[in-house]
């Protein structure tokens, strides 16, 4: 089943076009990267798919429902993360897992289930009874992606999952990502500048620059196609192509 299906997106903002014809599908159960500049329109298009910035035209359908006639019906099966999340810092991290459980779960059973298992995959210890405002970046990073997965979306949309993080952290939330996706099948677009987090996380990748899709494939594709040994080589021969 097509789990998202972007044709012929195009974003203004103003006189500038961010997104030019986007044109692409992924698979339910897939994980599916863009990789592209600063600029290229990724975070674009991941707010489109969340259904936080109208397409100036195009189709967006997300499960087959339309980003913008059927909003409501994709927020619930959908869970974003912005590269600059935040949480609340004066709750626990239990707290707050807590609150957004109770939002999404129809019985404190299901909640507090949900709010264990985040606890547990995000691998912070005792530290989830301390303020969030003592978490590190990497810290809250990781409560974040274990909000994400906690309320089990069909897609997760992902904004830069460890940008700025140090080693051991961005190495820890790049394995939930993967291993999640893998346990429950769920639907992953994230975004991404780690060439390596993308070749080891995702089932195929988009290039973005200028807003267009310049290269797709699977990280093994690009790198036979583009005679390249890793997908940072493929990275600087398409973009410096363009």
């Amino acid at each position: 089943m097509v789990a998202v299906d972007v044709q012929n997106l195009v974003k203004v903002f103003g006189s500038f076009k961010a997104l030019d014809g986007l044109s692409f599908q992924v698979e339910e159960g897939e994980v599916y990267g863009l990789i592209g500049p600063n600029g290229a329109g990724k975070t674009t298009t991941l707010r489109i798919l969340a259904t936080l910035l109208l397409p100036t035209s195009g189709v967006v359908k997300v499960f087959g429902y339309d980003v913008v006639s059927e909003a409501s019906k994709v927020r619930r099966i959908i869970a974003y993360l912005a590269e600059e999340a935040g949480a609340y810092r004066n709750l626990t991290g239990r707290e707050y897992l807590s609150i957004i459980a109770r939002i999404y779960f129809g019985s404190k059973e299901e909640a507090y289930k949900a709010v264990e298992w985040a606890v547990k995959a995000s691998g912070l210890g005792d530290k989830i009874r301390d303020k969030v405002k003592t978490y590190s970046k990497g810290m809250k990073r990781r409560l974040q992606v274990a909000r994400v997965f906690m309320v089990r979306p069909r897609l997760a949309i992902l904004d830069e999952p460890t940008a700025g993080l140090d080693v051991i952290h961005a190495n820890y939330i790049r394995r939930l990502i993967r291993d999640y996706a893998r346990e429950y099948g769920t639907t992953v677009v994230l975004s991404s500048h780690n060439m390596l987090e993308v070749e080891y996380i995702c089932d195929r990748v988009a290039l973005i620059d200028r807003g267009r899709i310049v290269a797709e494939g699977t990280p093994d594709e690009l790198k036979s196609v583009w005679s390249a040994s890793n997908l940072e080589e493929v990275f600087v021969k398409v973009v410096g192509s363009g």
